[in-house]
C-alpha cells in the first residue's frame, strides 16, 4: 500500500532534504520514525530536493508498506517521535502509482528579505540593511522570466540533468512592511536556480544590472553571467499542487 505525507519543516539544521551518508537530513528523521514505528524499513521519496538550510511550509512524501496500521495513532507517534523543526500534517492513503515527485504539476516557492535587522527572524529571512532596492524595476525583470523557458543560467553548474527549461507561470515581489517576498512558480526547478534568480534581480534593483542586461543573461545560458546566490535561509517551498486524480 502507498502512502503520501504531507509535512513541514525548518531547514536549519538540516542539511537539506535528502539522506546523506555524513550529514543529517529531514529524510533521514522521517525515515528513521518510521521505520521504527511500523517496524519494517521505510524510505520515502519527496515531491523535490530542498537544499541545506532551506524551508518548507508544504512538501510531499510517499512511502509503501506492507504493514496495516491506524493512520491516526502513527501521524501522533511520528510527530512525537520527530524533533519539533519537523511537523507531518497528513498521512494519507493513496492509489499505489500515485508519485510524490513526478505527478506534482508546479510547485512554488518564496524567498525572504527583511529590509532592516531583526533578531528573530535571522534564521528565516536574509537580512539587507543600508541598500535601497528598486522593487518596481526589479517586479520588471521578473516578469521578463514568464517568456523564456530555458534558465540554464540559474542553474549550478555541475548538475546532471536532460533539460533545463521550467515552464514559469509566476514570478513577482511584494513588500510588506519590512518585509520583501519574491514569489514564483513553475513545473519544476532546477538546482540553486531560485536562489540564482533572486540574486540576479538584487543586481537589478541595486541598478547593477539593466533589464537589457537581465534579458542577455537569460539569453547566454552562462550560469557565470547571472547573478550571486542569495543564502538559503530567506527560501521557502511553499506549495506543490498534483491533478486531483493522483491524490
Amino acid at each position: 500500500m502507498r502512502y503520501f505525507l504531507e509535512l513541514s519543516y525548518k531547514g536549519t539544521h538540516y542539511h537539506g532534504w535528502q539522506y546523506q551518508p555524513n550529514a543529517i537530513s529531514v529524510q533521514e528523521k522521517i525515515n528513521e520514525g518510521l521505520s521504527k514505528l511500523l517496524k519494517c524499513k521505510i524510505n520515502i521519496m519527496g515531491a523535490g530536493r530542498t537544499d541545506a538550510g532551506v524551508h518548507a511550509l508544504q512538501m510531499f512524501a510517499h512511502f509503501d508498506v506492507e504493514t496495516v496500521f491506524d493512520i491516526n495513532v502513527i501521524l501522533f507517534k511520528l510527530n512525537s517521535y520527530l524533533p519539533d523543526d519537523i511537523v507531518i500534517k497528513t498521512i494519507t492513503n493513496v492509489a499505489d502509482k500515485a508519485h510524490a515527485r513526478f505527478d506534482a504539476v508546479s510547485r512554488s516557492y518564496e524567498y525572504r528579505i527583511f529590509v532592516g535587522r531583526n533578531p528573530f527572524m535571522l534564521e528565516t529571512t536574509w537580512q539587507l540593511f543600508h541598500q535601497k532596492l528598486d522593487v518596481d524595476k526589479m517586479n520588471e525583470a521578473a516578469a521578463i522570466l514568464l517568456n523564456h523557458t530555458n534558465f540554464k543560467c540559474f542553474s549550478k553548474v555541475m548538475t546532471d540533468i536532460k533539460t533545463f527549461n521550467c515552464d514559469v507561470t509566476e514570478a513577482y515581489w511584494e513588500p510588506k512592511g519590512n518585509l520583501l517576498t519574491f514569489h514564483i512558480t513553475a513545473n519544476r526547478f532546477l538546482r540553486n536556480m531560485v536562489r540564482a534568480i533572486v540574486g540576479t534581480l538584487i543586481n537589478v534593483g541595486l541598478n547593477k544590472t539593466s533589464l537589457d542586461d537581465f534579458k542577455d543573461i537569460i539569453a547566454s545560458e552562462d550560469r557565470s553571467e547571472a547573478g550571486f546566490s542569495v543564502p538559503a535561509r530567506g527560501l521557502f517551498l511553499t506549495k506543490i499542487v498534483y491533478p486531483k486524480s493522483k491524490k
